[in-house]
């Protein structure tokens, strides 16, 4: 697949398939979802193994690493319906807590890393970043071409992630905590061998916890600043209306639900009105009211500038924690 021209995008399914480029070819001895593909480059005819796509209605999909970003990914995956927890696997090893979870929702828990590699099509890795080149290297004799790979690990780039996996047809996404709600902000970017029908898997898989967008992996560390940070960054400020109710008079329980509610319509409406923040905004100060006197007082204590300093903060230090 050829990457985009344009850096960044919100990802939309195209219906194409390539099954039709590609053909099996007498007794080769081929993995499954594996071919043969012929050139003529040279006088002399060449044969290269060619990963075909992922079977789109048959596809099992496995986890390394069973934590709670992989347990929300998965769970978003069977309440979407996208999956039956039948074809999704992980190996939980000797955490119990983090078996019992799984197995909740029907997901099969198998007693390995190596198991659920054996039996996965799409591979998605869920791991501490300090670990996961060792996990990636340990299973490199058994991610074939054949098998899509995807690393939702925080800060590990994919240049990486494909040299120790032995192949690049591994797609480097970045969910968020919302994921847990299904309401992740999501940003996937592309290795060199991934196909259209790899992309259109991953975001169908993704957009069942939130939204995803594609874009350049250089634009990975500010992502990292604004959305992988940024619900903390709303936490505080829900926190701080929430006491800013208290210290107005409100119950304490009172001006926590008012405050999370607020945050949560004003980001609904910011989502889907199709207008500018600034308009919304407008629309609610109205001249010599109460709203414009509370935006003056932000202004006063540099609200925009805090937020936009947290988020290139939050970027420059991923950029210092990213290995080189």
């Amino acid at each position: 697949m050829k990457p985009d021209k344009s850096p960044v995008g919100i990802f939309s399914n195209e219906n194409r398939s390539d099954a039709g480029h590609f053909a099996a070819v007498g007794n080769s001895r081929l993995g499954p979802g594996e071919s043969l593909c012929f050139g003529s480059a040279t006088s002399q005819e060449t044969m290269e193994v060619v990963a075909l796509p992922i079977p789109a209605e048959t596809y099992k999909l496995g986890f390394i690493g069973a934590g709670k970003m992989a347990e929300s990914i998965a769970r978003g995956v069977v309440k979407s319906g996208v999956l039956p927890p039948s074809r999704i696997r992980t190996a939980a090893h000797t955490n119990q807590s983090r078996r019992d979870a799984f197995e909740s929702f029907g997901v099969q828990v198998l007693s390995d890393n190596q198991a659920v590699v054996e039996d996965s099509d799409v591979v998605i890795f869920s791991v501490k970043p300090q670990v996961v080149k060792g996990v990636v290297s340990q299973l490199r004799p058994l991610l074939s071409k054949k098998k899509l790979l995807v690393s939702v690990v925080a800060g590990v780039k994919l240049n990486d992630l494909q040299d120790w996996a032995g192949h690049d047809r591994f797609i480097r996404v970045m969910p968020n905590t919302p994921a847990a709600v299904g309401e992740a902000a999501s940003v996937m970017s592309l290795g060199g061998a991934v196909k259209e029908e790899d992309a259109e898997l991953i975001a169908t898989l993704f957009g069942s916890i939130g939204k995803i967008w594609k874009a350049d992996e250089k634009y990975f560390d500010a992502i990292t600043g604004l959305s992988g940070s940024g619900p903390a960054y709303i936490f505080l400020a829900i926190e701080a209306l929430a006491d800013g109710g208290v210290a107005a008079g409100l119950p304490r329980e009172l001006a926590l639900g008012l405050a999370s509610q607020t945050v949560l319509g004003a980001a609904s409406m910011a989502s889907k009105m199709g207008k500018h923040p600034s308009q919304l905004k407008d629309d609610v100060a109205s001249p010599g009211g109460t709203t414009i006197a509370g935006i003056h007082e932000l202004e006063k204590g540099g609200f925009r500038g805090i937020l936009m300093n947290a988020v290139v903060a939050a970027a420059k230090r991923g950029r210092e924690l990213s290995p080189s």
